[in-house]
């Protein structure tokens, strides 16, 4: 994400250095003082001359991480959604296949995505739900579904033994595929996209 930068932990009058890391789900501070901070926890993120001062609970913590606070506060406030963090846009096609989860079917429908069963000149994007590694032996057949500079998300539960990160990742390597990117989908799956390597475009 680019979010982690030296700085200075102020909290209770007590002064620490370390490294700030703005992650998914957590704003994590690793030092001689370790702290995590969930971001649902968090009441309100203010940037003011390159110091990020968040308040949750009774705690108010000012991470001096100097120009970024801006952009780290702005993240916090406003997290992107599922959507954006995939890229989806209006106009784009799409293709769902596997494992369906409906709720992000009317999601990209009411960001204007189109949504298609077959794809003909090629679409977009395809989100394919793979439950099992089994599944992952059609990522061949759905590479040839893309445009050219399409992209293939592979779907996955998280922390099961049934599909793994490495399998995933093995699969798209051996359909041709090059993974550029991962992103948790939900709370209880993941989702990496493959792209088609641009020699082979």
């Amino acid at each position: 994400m680019g979010y982690d930068a030296p700085c200075t932990l102020r909290v209770g009058g007590e002064a620490t250095r370390g490294t700030a890391v703005l992650e998914q789900h957590e704003l994590i501070f690793r030092g001689p003082r370790r702290l995590s901070i969930p971001l649902n926890t968090i009441a309100s993120a203010v940037a003011q001359d390159g110091s990020l001062t968040v308040r949750f609970g009774r705690t108010r913590a000012v991470f001096e991480i100097g120009k970024a606070a801006t952009r780290w506060a702005e993240r916090i406030t406003n997290p992107p959604s599922r959507l954006d963090k995939i890229g989806a846009k209006p106009t784009m096609t799409a293709l769902v296949a596997g494992e369906k989860h409906a709720d992000f079917v009317d999601e990209l429908k009411a960001r204007g995505v189109r949504v298609v069963r077959v794809s003909g000149d090629g679409v977009d994007m395809i989100f394919y739900g793979a439950p099992r590694r089994d599944a992952l032996n059609r990522l061949g057949e759905l590479k040839g579904l893309l445009k050219p500079t399409g992209a293939l998300w592979v779907i996955r539960p998280k922390g099961k033994t049934t599909i793994t990160e490495a399998e995933v990742m093995a699969a798209g390597k051996n359909a041709g595929l090059v993974d550029v990117k991962v992103v948790s989908f939900s709370a209880s799956h993941t989702a990496e996209k493959f792209v088609i390597p641009r020699k082979a475009r």
